[in-house]
Parts: structure tokens; C-alpha cells; sequence
């Protein structure tokens, strides 16, 4: 049951150097970070080239600001060292962090691109009270290399606030909310520019000069805006007027299986079969179908081993997920022995409830998904693969190899029923003996052999794909020769006389027929 508006206690986490702190924890593990007295900044992409998305304490004390381009940065300052950000990663970040946040109210949401709310309602006392509750909850995040500021306050739009522009660390009472928001900008309430600057031009900075404006006032100057902007309906949230609920995602589910021994033993191949079993039925019964397994054998000493197996396809057969693991396992040091084992699935795909054929007929697909499956778990996931297609005229850019458990195969374009499947890479270049005026050379010689052209089709010209290729690329007339011995080739000329992009054409050879 959610608590009621008048006992809510929220907690907002505010992450100030989330970017940089993530890059200072990736960095430390693989090598030394730059000297303190080295301003250092995060490069993100901008309309008019790389600009600064986060900086370090040096860099701040020097006066550079986010948004700033990097080239008129470092023009000011050579001694600037720039990192690639990942702003992405900080999103993963943050969404990792509100599920772990968990370990101290069942209520936690993202708060923004770098902050967390956790509604503590009820739990503070299990941590010694809200002040020993803001402690921890800070000590444990620098242990985790990330700098906090803390507010915990009646509702959330008062703790965000708080935590962003108010004196850091606090705690808020319901009897001290009014006094606790006067001083605070407005752009606290996270209004939008335009909206801030209009208040600001009308006198209103503070949240203390918003509230003594009439509300009728202020309802029929921005009436006409969405609730999310509207800053009379944004303070009414923080100050408790109107409820603000905060509603928490669900635990992501896990679908794993154990299986406690009585006594270690060594070999672990005989309690699969149950815990594949057990997998299975949880999987069943959802509807769902495994892509990705990891089985963790836990020893006696307190080590432990994993291994995984992956598929091409959602599966939930027993027996399929037994032959993949079994596969696995012969390498492991069971020690003295284990006495625990689980099985769990890290990705599933919904995967319907499917009956027999009634002719008895197996699917094809099916066969095919599990050979895939076994040659992957015994020769590694990248040596089988598929063909992946893209969108270019170029043969030597149309088809890439993927692997074939994190690819759906595709069927062929149009497109290739009229080339050959063998493609020479690279293409070899011939030597023209004679060539017939605007069209395929009559006899030319190709690894040190020379053939007549009997037959021809084409050309087909392709022309370069100018987001890819450099200035000057050359245009291709593709031709389909047949030679006397009766063999196919497929050939084209690299550029036309006159275009302006280099000298004579070049021929090259680039597939065969059949």
C-alpha cells in the first residue's frame, strides 16, 4: 500500500560529476589517470564539431564550460587533455545504480540523465535514523567512486530541488518546507528556458517572490501551458499541494534455477538434467524462450565458475540446453567439490506455446537453430556466421559476415541473381591485349594467361557512393564476358577517358560465373 501524502520521506540523489566520475573509475583499471594539475574534459559530438559535455575540477577553476568547443578550448589551453564521452554509458549507469539504490527502500526511479529518487517512507529507522540514513547512502556511493548531494525532503519535487540547488546533505521536515525552498532559484523547478526568463525579466527569481504572486495571476498567465511546465502546478507538487505520487518500476525478473546438494560432490553432469528441467518449466509457463544461459557451480572453498552458452533461437528444450552446457563443463576445477549450482537465463524472447506438426514432419529451422548452437558453444561464438547485407551497389560493400548467434539471417537482394557468388577480394587488375570501343576488352590476360572474349553483356555502371568513398573515386562499367574455353568472368573498367579523375582506365577481374 502506498503511504499517504503527509508521511512521505523522499531522498533525491544527485550525481554532479556522473560523467567524469564514470571515466575516472573506467580509467583507474586500465591505466594511470592524468596529473591533478591537467585539465581534463569529456568530448561529446555538437552541431559545429566536438564540445565539452563534462570537465574536471582544473578544468573548471580555468573557466571552461560545457558546451564550449574543443578547438577554441584548446586554443586557450594547450595543455588540455580531451577523453571521448559516453553518454549512453552514463544512462546505463545511472538505471544500474536505481536498481541497486534498492537496498534501502523497495521505491527507487531514474531521476533525469544523472540522479536517483528513493522513497524511504518507513525504512529510515532500519538504518539508525534519516540522518544516519543520508550518511550511508553517501559513504557507500564514493565507495563506488561517485560524488553525491543528498536532500531528503516531504515530496519530490522539494528533495529534488534540494539536492540541486539547496545546501547539499539536508533533511527537510514538513514543518520547514516553505522555509527551506524560499532562497531556492527558479529554475529549480525545472521550468522551461523561455518560462525562466520571462519570470526572471517579471522579478520573479526566487521561489519565495513565485509564492507571493496571486495564484490567480499566475494561473491565467500560464494556464495555457502542459502540467510539466506550468511552474504554478510544479510548485503546488513541491510544496505538497497537489500529490506528486512516485511510481517505481518492478524488479526486473530473473529466471533462474538451483539446485543445494547435501554433500559435494565433483562431477556435475548428473544434476543438469534437473536444473535444465526446472529452467525449462519457468520459462514455459511465461512463455518466454532463452537466448542467453550462464551456469555458476559454487565450491566448497568459496571459489566459483561460470560458463555460458548462447543460441541462435529462443529455446526452452531440456535436452537442447543440456548438450550445450555439457560441452562446457569438462574444463572446470571442481577443488574439493561443490555443493551449489545455478542455472540462469540472461536474455529471453517471448516464445509462444507451439504444437507438433501432425505429419510428423521435424522443422527444418529448428534442426538448423541447434547445429548452430552446438558448433558455436564447441568452436567459439565467431567462427560460424552468417551473411548480413547492406544498402550499397558496391559487391565488395553489399555483404558482411555477422555471427551467427547475434544474427537473423536475411534473405539475398534482388540484386545479386544477377552476379556471380564467387567474388575475388581483392579485385585483380588485367592486362587489355585489345578492347573494343565502348565496350569489354576482346582479349586481355589475366594471371599470365591470355583469353578471347567470345561473348559479352553489359555494361552496368555503378557509380561511387560519395558519403563513403574519397573525392576523385572513379566510376565502374561492369561487364558479364564469356571466354573460349566457356568460362564466365566478370570484369569492369575503373573510369571513362576524359573524366578528369586520373589517366587511362584500369581493367580489373572481380568474379566468376558458375
Amino acid at each position: 500500500m502506498t503511504p499517504t501524502r503527509e508521511k512521505l520521506r523522499i531522498v533525491s540523489v544527485w550525481f554532479p560529476d556522473l560523467a567524469m566520475d564514470r571515466w575516472r573509475r573506467s580509467t583507474m583499471q586500465q591505466r594511470s589517470l592524468p596529473d591533478d594539475a591537467v585539465p581534463v574534459v569529456l568530448a561529446d559530438t555538437g552541431s559545429h564539431g566536438p564540445v565539452v559535455h563534462a570537465l574536471n575540477k582544473t578544468a573548471q577553476e580555468r573557466g571552461i564550460e560545457p558546451g564550449a568547443r574543443i578547438v577554441d578550448v584548446q586554443a586557450i589551453h594547450p595543455d588540455l587533455h580531451v577523453e571521448p564521452a559516453d553518454p549512453r554509458g552514463d544512462q546505463v549507469l545511472v538505471e544500474r545504480v536505481a536498481l541497486w539504490a534498492r537496498r534501502w527502500c523497495p521505491w527507487t526511479v531514474r531521476d533525469g540523465h544523472d540522479g536517483i529518487v528513493m522513497d524511504v517512507t518507513g525504512a529510515a529507522h532500519l538504518f539508525g535514523g534519516e540522518a544516519a540514513l543520508l550518511r550511508d547512502i553517501a559513504l557507500r556511493f564514493r565507495m563506488q567512486g561517485l560524488n553525491t548531494r543528498l536532500a531528503l525532503a516531504p515530496t519530490r519535487g522539494a528533495a529534488q530541488m534540494l539536492a540541486r540547488f539547496g545546501p547539499g546533505n539536508c533533511i527537510c521536515g514538513p514543518q520547514d518546507l516553505a522555509e527551506y525552498l524560499a532562497p531556492l532559484p527558479v529554475v529549480a523547478l525545472r521550468l522551461a528556458p523561455d518560462t525562466v526568463r520571462l519570470l526572471q525579466r517579471l522579478g520573479l527569481k526566487t521561489i519565495a517572490a513565485l509564492r507571493e504572486v496571486p495564484r490567480v495571476a499566475l494561473m491565467r498567465r500560464f494556464g495555457k501551458l502542459a502540467e510539466e511546465r506550468n511552474p504554478l502546478v510544479l510548485l503546488d507538487r513541491a510544496t505538497g499541494r497537489v500529490a506528486d505520487p512516485l511510481n517505481a518500476p518492478p524488479d526486473e525478473r530473473r529466471w533462474l534455477a538451483r539446485s543445494r546438494l547435501p554433500e559435494p560432490v565433483i562431477d556435475p553432469v548428473p544434476h543438469l538434467t534437473r536444473l535444465t528441467e526446472d529452467l525449462c518449466l519457468q520459462l514455459s509457463r511465461a512463455e518466454q524462450g532463452a537466448r542467453l544461459l550462464r551456469l555458476i557451480i559454487y565450491r566448497v572453498d568459496g571459489e566459483w565458475r561460470s560458463r555460458e552458452a548462447a543460441t541462435a533461437q529462443a529455446s526452452r528444450d531440456p535436452a537442447h540446453m543440456l548438450r550445450l552446457l555439457s560441452g562446457k563443463i569438462e574444463g572446470i576445477d571442481p577443488g574439493f567439490g561443490f555443493d551449489l549450482l545455478t542455472l540462469e537465463a540472461l536474455r529471453v524472447e517471448p516464445l509462444g506455446l507451439q504444437q507438433d506438426q501432425l505429419d510428423g514432419c521435424r522443422d527444418a529451422g529448428r534442426d538448423v537453430a541447434a547445429l548452430l548452437d552446438r558448433l558455436s558453444a564447441r568452436l567459439g561464438p565467431g567462427k560460424i556466421t552468417w551473411s548480413g547485407w547492406r544498402e550499397s551497389h558496391l559487391p565488395e560493400r553489399l555483404e558482411h559476415q555477422r555471427a551467427a548467434l547475434t544474427h537473423v539471417p536475411q534473405d539475398a537482394p534482388e540484386l545479386l541473381r544477377e552476379r556471380p557468388l564467387r567474388l575475388l577480394e581483392p579485385a585483380e587488375e588485367i592486362a587489355v591485349l585489345y578492347a573494343v570501343p565502348e565496350g569489354p576488352p576482346a582479349r586481355f590476360r589475366w594471371r599470365r594467361v591470355a583469353y578471347l572474349t567470345t561473348r559479352h553483356e553489359g555494361p552496368e555502371r555503378i557509380a561511387p557512393e560519395w558519403w563513403h568513398d574519397r573525392p576523385g573515386t572513379r566510376l565502374r562499367d561492369y561487364y558479364k564476358v564469356e571466354v573460349g574455353d566457356g568460362r564466365r568472368f566478370w570484369i569492369y573498367r575503373e573510369g571513362i577517358l576524359g573524366d578528369g579523375r586520373g589517366g587511362d582506365p584500369r581493367w580489373f577481374l572481380h568474379g566468376m560465373f558458375g
